[in-house]
């Protein structure tokens, strides 16, 4: 795959479709391939994040270990991004990561991602509103389930 392929998934991901050409360019610039074969885990559950995963191909679930087994929580296709919040906060992962086939993903590192931001806080004030409605979003989901659970 060449860094145009990687520019095109890339732009395709939410968090990502206000960047500019240049700064696609760059992020693409230092992401990292890797394939994984059915079982393979990606990460572990509890594991320290450090970088998100988008992936290109493939089917990923993402599991919880339970004193019942592991259960899967969700499973993510093309074009997902696993552990996006691994961009900008030292975080452990909430769940683990696993192939449930072939599976491609292009892997962003956190150092790049930040000395991004900090060379175009443009690009950092519209990650930060669009982290912000979808953080905005996913309380008002919460509060509207609230009912359920009293």
């Amino acid at each position: 795959m060449t860094l145009e392929d990687d520019i095109g998934i890339l732009a395709g991901v939410e968090i990502f479709e206000d960047f500019t050409p240049e700064q696609m360019r760059l992020l693409a610039f230092g992401t990292e391939r890797l394939k994984y074969t059915i079982g393979r885990e990606l990460y572990r559950e509890g594991d320290v994040a450090d970088s998100a995963y988008v992936v290109v191909s493939g089917i990923v679930a993402l599991v919880r270990d339970t004193g019942a087994g592991r259960v899967v929580v969700s499973q993510c296709g093309r074009g997902s991004v696993l552990g996006e919040l691994a961009l900008i906060i030292e975080t452990k992962r909430l769940t683990g990561a696993v192939a449930t086939g072939d599976v491609e993903v292009v892997k962003l590192n956190r150092a790049l991602f930040r000395r991004m931001l900090e060379e175009y806080p443009q690009a950092a004030a519209m990650l930060h509103r669009r982290l912000s409605l979808g953080l905005t979003s996913m309380i008002a989901k919460i509060e509207s389930m609230a009912p359920k659970f009293q």
